[in-house]
């Protein structure tokens, strides 16, 4: 009884991170499908729980204001590197994150903007601090 719950408590939270809103984003000429996670519950659910995630995919979230922001990989399957973003698009600081680790990775100042990706994607494209990410001006607002 507790597998078959487990597995619908599962599947209702894949059901409901595909219901999260998708819009383009890019840097340079690389294109990003982010799903947006711009109220609180969805930030914490961010992408817990999911087995893999395509390469073009990522997770965008959207904070109300500025702030210094922590993430930690609770429940999350796959290793992810996270971008910090100001208000403009440009990158902060990039952080690896590896897989079900309490280990907090927070911003080294205020942004509203984090975006979560696959692990390795910005190294791999040349993208480092000071690189822009376009789009931004699509999001909702974080609530």
């Amino acid at each position: 009884m507790k597998h078959a719950l487990l597995a619908f408590f599962l599947l209702l939270a894949g059901r409901a991170a595909l219901a999260a809103p998708v819009i383009e984003l890019s840097a340079g000429m690389h294109r990003i499908e982010a799903e947006v996670a711009s109220s609180n519950a969805e930030r914490m659910t961010g992408l817990m729980n999911r087995p893999s995630m395509p390469m073009q995919r990522g997770m965008l979230f959207v904070f109300p204001e500025a702030a210094v922001q922590c993430f930690w990989m609770k429940n999350t399957l796959i290793p992810l590197s996270i971008a910090f973003l100001d208000d403009a698009g440009r990158i902060v600081q990039i952080a690896d994150m590896q897989p079900q680790s309490l280990d907090n990775h927070c911003s080294v100042r205020p942004v509203r903007f984090a975006l979560e990706m696959n692990a390795g994607w910005f190294k791999s494209r040349g993208l480092a601090p000071g690189a822009k990410i376009n789009g931004l001006d699509k999001t909702p607002p974080g609530r």
